[in-house]
């Protein structure tokens, strides 16, 4: 893990970091070789919600970047993804978590698409919509290589949701590596625990 490990240690800080994750494999459970195209289809990993409820006392904003090539191939249209989304953010508002903004590219992989991560163009959609983002003051969460290559080139602290094997090929990449997001949450929280009883 990189040297910026440290870096998480300013949300103790009155400065107001701000969250960027990826969707599939993160917050939902990933549709092996298909796609989420229904919100009934949409089944959030264990512990997801509760995460974002300790998520929101923490970050602003918070905001979902994710790749959806599945509507350039056809395999749903943008009003569909947008139910998904509405059911989303619908359960994480009751059980008290939000999100502030969510962003996606629905462009192929093959098309080199700039707003395709790891390509930077929803993170600067995102800093058009809201001003005060420092990507320096962010922290980038997913599960994949792109996710992570994404949080990297913008100066992010970058969060693998995966496995340590697989971490271990991208020491440069990823300064945090947790088995699941619950799993992170708590890690700040323990931190942020720990930090003020020190005080």
């Amino acid at each position: 893990m990189s040297e910026r490990r440290k870096s998480l240690e300013l949300l103790n800080s009155n400065r107001r970091f701000a969250l960027f994750l990826d969707r599939d494999g993160v917050i939902n459970r990933r549709v092996v070789g298909g796609y989420v195209v229904r919100p009934s289809e949409f089944e959030f990993l264990p512990g997801v919600l509760e995460a974002f409820s300790i998520f929101s006392k923490l970050f602003y904003p918070i905001i979902i970047v994710t790749n959806q090539q599945g509507i350039s191939k056809g395999k749903m249209t943008e009003e569909q993804l947008t139910e998904i989304h509405s059911y989303m953010k619908e359960e994480i508002l009751k059980a008290g978590g939000e999100i502030h903004a969510i962003y996606h590219c629905p462009h192929l992989r093959s098309s080199g698409s700039t707003c395709r991560k790891p390509r930077p163009g929803m993170a600067l959609r995102a800093r058009r919509d809201f001003p005060e983002l420092n990507f320096k003051h962010s922290v980038m969460v997913g599960d994949m290589i792109s996710d992570m290559v994404f949080g990297h080139n913008l100066k992010m602290i970058t969060v693998l949701i995966g496995n340590e094997e697989f971490a271990r090929k991208y020491p440069k990449l990823i300064d945090y590596r947790f088995n699941s997001l619950i799993e992170f949450s708590n890690f700040l929280s323990a931190t942020i625990m720990n930090h003020q009883s020190e005080i």
